[in-house]
């Protein structure tokens, strides 16, 4: 019992009840299966990344450049495709090793500079929404990229990232079967593996962990290599579901990614946080997000919810934190 009370998702998971309960008294839409189909849908494509986030941020970093980075994932693939006729995998993989050297020059800078990550992921952002815009009407003469339906590769390459399952008559996102194993993966890393161990080091204090032999550098460059795969991923689910990119699109979704993670129980300030927490995060903004719609509330209240959620969250993660430093 002192163990369940001590992990950092409880009070999410509280709230999640709360949440869940209240949407299905004032909102009678809510109460199907295929309205929780939609909420998980808009939980997945939020939490996918928030797990990724969340890992970064247990290792006490942040990168402000991941709703901007899911768009030049995606830009990527579909010019890549469009431009040189390739197969839709072609671009696929190509846009990937782009995504990971932009995870891996964040993770670089920071190492190496000693620059707050804040800072220099903020830099990144910059510099992405400038190329994601620039370097688009430069090569379409518009905002948004040509349909590549009609590529070699696509139909299958929408299977894998944009399809949907008929589960006992109710149509479920691929999305959420991929964030479910993804949640998976990050606990058995957090949890099971040595990795996981060093990350918990690094975000506790990264001169101890470095002191006692832990390769702080190499982890934490991993870990926004792991935030850079994510959001590659989701950019190839955004680019096979609706076959076509707006440039300008991402921006302000880091702040979710964030919000979901610290509401799921990730410090601010590292060390602390679970897999599963994010994916209880990532639940309560889809349910939020849905539930307004769904009760038929002015849908202009959403950021006041989201705002109070991660207020609590923050109160509770810092009250949390002291009594945790009490009783050792």
């Amino acid at each position: 019992m002192k163990t369940l009370f001590r992990r950092p998702e409880l009070t999410s998971a509280l709230g999640a009840i709360v949440i869940f309960t209240l949407f299905l008294i004032v909102a009678p839409a809510f109460r199907s299966m295929d309205a929780f189909a939609t909420v998980l849908y808009a939980s997945s494509t939020i939490g996918i990344i928030a797990l990724a986030v969340g890992l970064l941020m247990i290792g006490d970093e942040f990168d402000l450049s991941t709703g901007v980075a899911v768009t030049t994932s995606a830009l990527a693939a579909t010019m890549l495709n469009y431009n040189y006729w390739l197969n839709s995998w072609a671009g696929v993989l190509l846009s990937l090793l782009i995504a990971l050297t932009i995870g891996a020059f964040n993770g670089y800078m920071v190492m190496r500079t000693g620059i707050p990550s804040f800072l220099i992921t903020l830099a990144t952002f910059l510099m992405l929404q400038g190329i994601n815009l620039a370097v688009t009407k430069m090569v379409t003469g518009q905002v948004a990229t040509p349909t590549i339906s009609d590529m070699e590769g696509y139909t299958s390459a929408k299977a894998v990232f944009a399809s949907s399952l008929n589960i006992f008559g109710v149509h479920v996102q691929v999305t959420v079967l991929w964030w479910i194993l993804f949640v998976a993966l990050g606990s058995w890393l957090l949890f099971k593996t040595r990795f996981g161990n060093w990350v918990f080091a690094v975000g506790g204090d990264a001169e101890a962990a470095r002191a006692v032999g832990v390769p702080v550098r190499r982890v934490k460059i991993t870990l926004f290599m792991f935030v850079a795969f994510a959001a590659w991923f989701v950019g190839m689910h955004n680019l096979f579901a609706f076959d076509s990119i707006q440039a300008g699109q991402g921006v302000g979704n880091e702040f979710l990614y964030i919000i979901a993670a610290v509401i799921g129980g990730c410090a601010l300030t590292g060390g602390r946080g679970t897999a599963v927490g994010t994916a209880i995060g990532a639940l309560i903004f889809g349910m939020t997000n849905q539930g307004i719609v769904y009760a038929g509330w002015n849908p202009d209240w959403f950021k006041f919810f989201l705002g109070v959620m991660l207020l609590l969250a923050v109160i509770s993660n810092n009250s949390f934190s002291r009594l945790m430093g009490a009783r050792s």
